[in-house]
C-alpha cells in the first residue's frame, strides 16, 4: 500500500505541480515600471520634505544680512611674463577682484592674499598668447582661475573672479 501512496505522489509531483517559467518580457514588464515608481516616489519625498536642517538662503539673510551682501575683494595688478617659443618677450597685466559673500569671508581671504597671488602667478607664468586669444581664451582663464583661488581657500568659496583689466603686450 506503502508503493502505491509513493506512486501517486510521483505522479502528482511531476504531472499536476510543474510550475510555469516566468519569461524575460514578463520580469522587464513588472520590474521596470515597479522601478520608476520607486525611484519616483524617492525623488518626491526628497522634494516635499526637503533638507529639513538646511536653511534657504532667504532664512540666512534675514538672520544675518551681513552674511549674504556680495562684496569685491580686489587683488593687486599681476604683472606676469607670459611663455613664448622664441626669445621675444611678452607680458600680460591684470586687475581682477574677487565676489564673494559677506565681509567675514572677504576679511579671512584677504589674510590669506599671499596663498591666492602665489597660486595665480604660477598659473599665469605658464600661459602663451595663444592661450589667451579670443572669448574662449578668457572664459578658460577665468573658470582656471576661479577653480585655483577655490582650491587654495577652501573651505571659503569665491563665487567669481571679475577681470577689471586685461592687458597684453
Amino acid at each position: 500500500m506503502a508503493s502505491n501512496a509513493d506512486a501517486d505522489l510521483d505522479d502528482i509531483e511531476d504531472g499536476d505541480l510543474k510550475r510555469k517559467k516566468w519569461s524575460g518580457k514578463k520580469i522587464v514588464m513588472i520590474a521596470v515600471p515597479v522601478l520608476v515608481l520607486l525611484i519616483g516616489g524617492g525623488v518626491a519625498a526628497t522634494m516635499l520634505m526637503g533638507g529639513g536642517e538646511h536653511k534657504s538662503e532667504e532664512q540666512a539673510e534675514e538672520e544675518d544680512p551681513e552674511a549674504a551682501k556680495i562684496v569685491y575683494v580686489d587683488l593687486p595688478d599681476l604683472l606676469v611674463n607670459l611663455k613664448s617659443p622664441d626669445r621675444k618677450s611678452s607680458f600680460l597685466k591684470l586687475s581682477i577682484s574677487l565676489e564673494v559673500k559677506g565681509q567675514k569671508q572677504a576679511d579671512e581671504i584677504k589674510e590669506k592674499m599671499p596663498r591666492v597671488i602665489d597660486g595665480f602667478q604660477v598659473y599665469l607664468r605658464e600661459l602663451r598668447i595663444d592661450d589667451l586669444s579670443g572669448s574662449a581664451g578668457m572664459f578658460r582663464l577665468k573658470e582656471e582661475l576661479l577653480r585655483r583661488v577655490n582650491t587654495s581657500l577652501a573651505p571659503l568659496k569665491v563665487n567669481d573672479v571679475l577681470f577689471k583689466e586685461m592687458l597684453v603686450q
